[in-house]
């Protein structure tokens, strides 16, 4: 009889995750330094908030999803409540705000990295855990506010070594579009129907890079077919409405991005006037730096947002992992949530806030330059007796600002280069019985051999040669491998 088998779980990932090897997280490393430097300099503090939040407490704000809990990871705790799992870093600091209110400075502001998760179908670059870099200000509703971060995101783009022609930082008003669809005969209502019709048109404005002024047209009228068959209903706008959102956004194509003649558009809206009045206000603090500019085209998809908004736009190709060109869009955006506290305390709290999406940035900046560790150095262990001996020489050289590890395995010398090798590491160093009785240690460089070797007829005569390996007194170890690392 056979032996009965043992169910055994499959190794894999779940759909839309991912692992991440060093590479990545080391650069990743060094991009939220560079940002987290630029933000601390600007005077914000840093906060964490638990990834865990009430369901509630997240709100129903999530993009074109009607339930609370949909499009977010969920479970009921021990209590009977629901949790779940934060879909952004912004209702979280609105429920920390209204909890603390009483005890923080106003304006509040602070900084917040971390990972986010969306319960949404997963697609190619598209995941459902991803890092975001927030910067925020609650208590103030002056434009200051705004064009404060539009000018610090832009140190930040630059601090990741962009130059200013390679992104542009753009911003609208939530409000001036509200005028806009007022004049077009749209009620600004919080009705059902009305807030899914502006839904639909806002939606169609945001498409325009992707869609082209037809494809926006269309989604302004009856609707459109794509290029799959697919039709999307559209907001059901005759001619002369959808003649007039078009010359609202006609120039944003030809790089034409004119605020002035804006206000004509929204005479006799108050929300729209209102909202011009503070795009000139952003626009006169920020007109020193060429690459902030005012887009009518510039939406946003999150309901919460109430005035300015903004997003930074790569300006240079981007190729994906197959190397192959991607639209990259937004690696930046934001704007102003003035009712995000309120749900929690009634009473209307300013706010204004940018987010920096960190993967997708990393996938824009991996070609561009590249972020590594230092070199690595690996003591090869080579008499199991005196490994003391192999830790201590591996503590001088960190000791000396030198990444070194020793190799505590139980294999022979040649496993433990292949095992450098595999480690990519720069340096292997041998100290064994000979070479400690001569006061000596021998230094292989791993990366000039493995050149050298591709000179040579085979890896045998380039192993007997020894061309990339010396010996050195012990005590000229430290200051011969930095001569070595330092030749990179």
């Amino acid at each position: 009889m056979s032996e009965k088998r043992t169910d055994r779980p499959k190794a894999r990932l779940p759909r839309g995750f991912r692992d991440r090897g060093a590479a990545e997280i080391v650069a990743e490393r060094a991009c939220l330094d560079a940002i987290r430097r630029v933000f601390e300099s600007w005077g914000f503090d840093a906060l964490e908030t638990p990834a865990f939040e009430y369901t509630d407490a997240l709100g129903k704000f999530l993009p074109d999803l009607d339930r609370p809990n949909e499009g977010v990871f969920s479970l009921r705790d021990d209590d009977g409540e629901w949790l779940s799992l934060r879909y952004d870093l912004t209702a979280p600091l609105a429920r920390y705000v209204a909890e603390n209110f009483q005890n923080l400075p106003k304006p509040f502001r602070r900084y917040q990295v971390g990972c986010v998760w969306r319960n949404e179908k997963p697609g190619p670059g598209r995941y459902r855990e991803f890092t975001q870099f927030d910067a925020d200000t609650v208590g103030s509703a002056s434009p200051a506010a705004d064009a404060e971060l539009l000018l610090m995101a832009s140190d930040a783009l630059e601090a990741l070594g962009l130059t200013r022609d390679e992104f542009a930082l753009k911003f609208n008003s939530r409000k001036l579009l509200d005028g806009v669809l007022e004049s077009c005969g749209l009620a600004l209502d919080d009705s059902r129907e009305a807030q899914l019709r502006r839904g639909v048109v806002l939606r169609a404005i945001d498409k325009l890079d992707r869609l082209g002024i037809g494809g926006v047209r269309a989604l302004l009228g009856e609707g459109r077919k794509d290029d799959s068959g697919d039709f999307t209903k559209g907001a059901g706008l005759g001619r002369t409405e959808i003649d007039r959102l078009e010359s609202f956004i006609s120039g944003t194509q030809r790089g034409e991005h004119r605020l002035d003649g804006m206000q004509a558009l929204v005479e006799g809206s108050a929300a729209g006037v209102q909202g011009y009045a503070e795009l000139v206000a952003i626009a006169e603090l920020t007109k020193t730096h060429g690459r902030i500019q005012f887009d009518p085209a510039v939406v946003r998809g999150l309901d919460y947002y109430t005035g300015a908004v903004f997003e930074a736009q790569l300006t240079f190709p981007v190729k994906n992992e197959e190397g192959e060109p991607v639209v990259m869009g937004s690696v930046a955006g934001g704007g102003r949530y003035d009712n995000l506290v309120a749900r929690f305390t009634g009473e209307r709290v300013p706010a204004t806030g940018i987010s920096i999406g960190v993967s997708r940035l990393l996938n824009a900046l991996r070609e561009r330059k590249a972020v590594s560790l230092p070199p690595l150095v690996v003591v090869l262990a080579l008499d199991k007796n005196e490994r003391a001996a192999s830790f201590a020489l591996a503590a001088e050289l960190r000791g000396a600002g030198i990444r070194a590890e020793t190799y505590v395995g139980d294999a022979g010398m040649k496993a433990q280069f292949r095992y450098a090798d595999r480690r990519d590491a720069a340096i292997a160093v041998i100290e064994g019985a000979d070479e400690r009785v001569r006061g000596e240690v021998t230094i292989k460089d791993l990366a000039a051999g493995a050149e050298l070797a591709k000179s040579v007829e085979s890896r045998a005569a380039w192993v007997k040669d020894r061309p990339a390996q010396i010996s050195v007194p012990r005590s000229a170890l430290v200051s011969k491998i930095k001569e070595m690392l330092g030749s990179r």
